[in-house]
């Protein structure tokens, strides 16, 4: 994210002129204050991000200047500086609300680290809060935009989920939108206004799952180098999303359900029971009573996650759907490509609505994201622009060497013509079909499916004369 906007409260002048210049450097904007009661004047003054403040303070003491920089901005993070012998004071000033705590003396580092996640955390709110300020048809974005009743009852459903603060189970294959359904469970929820954290289990080592989730002490192993707050803090009010959930080991799974019975837990190689209030959204494309049969998911987890479920339909069944999508794709990608393009052609249209889609949606996103890479300003998407294989038969490759996506426009073809036996052959007669299609579209006005096929007058009018097709406004070309 960009810089923050950072108060700086230290009375040892050459200390803070070393936190300045070294968050600085880093791109933040820094205001500095040589003492507490100096602090809390600038913190009615102006709204921070980030207070960093020493506990120690002529005037006023750290923990007055974070209540303080807390009532003029409930949102702002506060970081305290401690000596070893006041660790137990910075604990208390966590408990009372400090993002985290750092001990003197310290390594500039390990001040810009604790930044750096400071500004992890706005930037995940600030998320939240652009989403939640949007109008009310939230329901109606990205992956989860449709009109079939397949996904209309998905979205009722979510509506409803959004509400409640149960765990949720969201099932589907890969690529169904599942993430898009956390964030609207999560945008839309009464914990909207804090974190929604988010964690993919399959991507992730245990240990490395492990530490995430839980966090952990310092020297806890050994790259420990210092305490780190794990997910589950991070999370605190707010909503963990865990993607596939049945990629974590049985050890994982069996600290996530204490978490979910008790809402206690502890950092990897700490003593002290910390506890945590999230709601907990977790998603997979595997069959967990499957998995719980095969002893590799824990059944009481299920149970509790299997309270409030969503299965996500693929998108190959709900094909009313697709163009819906495709359509909402195309304008996103057009104005982020700063290209106006016209739409997809009627070739375009038939080949996405015949083909099944074996990647959802997440396959539609990357098709529609590369024809806008491909067609120029003011151009129609066509069949050739959907395929990015090197070998499809519209670039003069062979059937065999055809992608899923062009084999099934090509077969869609060729089934109307049991007689064509070549490549050659179901080419032309796609051409033919797609011409007419266009000339059709235009009205029968030549000008315009010249514009629209990007071909000249006379290259059109010999594919037409080829081809059979005729013009409306033939006579009176003719007679010009």
């Amino acid at each position: 994210m960009k810089g923050m906007k950072i108060l700086l409260v230290d009375d040892e002048p050459l200390m803070r002129m070393s936190m300045v210049d070294a968050l600085e450097a880093v791109g933040h904007d820094v205001r500095a204050a040589a003492s507490g009661t100096e602090g809390i004047e600038v913190v009615k003054q102006k709204t921070f991000d980030l207070v960093i403040t020493d506990l120690r303070l002529p005037g006023a003491d750290g923990l007055t200047v974070m209540k303080a920089a807390k009532e003029q901005s409930p949102h702002v993070e506060v970081v305290v500086i401690t000596a070893h012998g006041s660790v137990e004071t910075a604990v208390g000033a966590m408990k009372l609300g400090a993002f985290d705590y750092i001990t003197k003396p310290f390594q500039m580092e390990e001040l810009l680290l604790i930044v750096e996640r400071v500004g992890r955390v706005i930037r995940l709110r600030c998320e939240d809060r652009d989403f939640q300020e949007k109008p009310d048809d939230t329901f109606t974005f990205g992956g989860m935009l449709g009109v079939g009743s397949r996904m209309q009852g998905v979205l009722d459903k979510v509506k409803t989920i959004a509400e409640a603060d149960s765990p949720v189970l969201i099932t589907g294959e890969s690529g169904t939108g599942k993430d898009a359904v956390a964030n609207a469970i999560h945008q839309n929820s009464p914990r909207r206004q804090y974190p929604m954290v988010k964690v993919s289990c399959a991507s992730l080592s245990e240990k490395r799952l492990d530490a995430e989730l839980f966090g952990y002490e310092k020297g806890a192993f050994p790259d420990a180098m210092r305490l780190r707050r794990g997910r589950l803090e991070l999370a605190n009010r707010g909503t963990l999303f865990l993607d596939e959930i049945a990629a974590s080991s049985p050890g994982i799974q069996a600290k996530l359900l204490r978490v979910l019975q008790s809402g206690k837990f502890e950092r990897l190689g700490g003593k002290q029971i910390l506890e945590t209030d999230v709601r907990l959204v977790c998603a997979t494309q595997r069959d967990l009573q499957h998995e719980v049969a095969e002893e590799r998911f824990n059944a009481d987890l299920l149970f509790l996650l299997n309270g409030v479920s969503l299965m996500l339909p693929p998108l190959r069944k709900r094909a009313e759907d697709i163009m819906v999508i495709a359509d909402h794709l195309l304008k996103l990608n057009a104005v982020k490509a700063g290209k106006v393009i016209e739409g997809f052609s009627l070739g375009a249209k038939d080949l996405l609505t015949r083909y099944s889609f074996p990647g959802n949606i997440r396959e539609l996103e990357r098709m529609v994201e590369r024809s806008v890479a491909m067609v120029g300003d003011g151009e129609t998407i066509q069949p050739f622009d959907l395929c990015g294989h090197q070998s499809c038969p519209f670039a003069g490759g062979t059937p065999n060497e055809a992608c899923e996506f062009c084999k099934e426009g090509l077969s869609s073809v060729a089934s109307t013509d049991r007689s064509m036996n070549s490549l050659a052959d179901a080419r032309e007669e796609f051409e033919k079909r797609y011409i007419a299609s266009v000339v059709e579209q235009a009205g029968g006005n030549r000008a315009a499916a010249s514009k629209i096929l990007k071909l000249s007058h006379k290259a059109l009018s010999e594919k037409c004369k080829r081809y059979g097709i005729s013009f409306s406004d033939e006579d009176q070309d003719l007679k010009g």
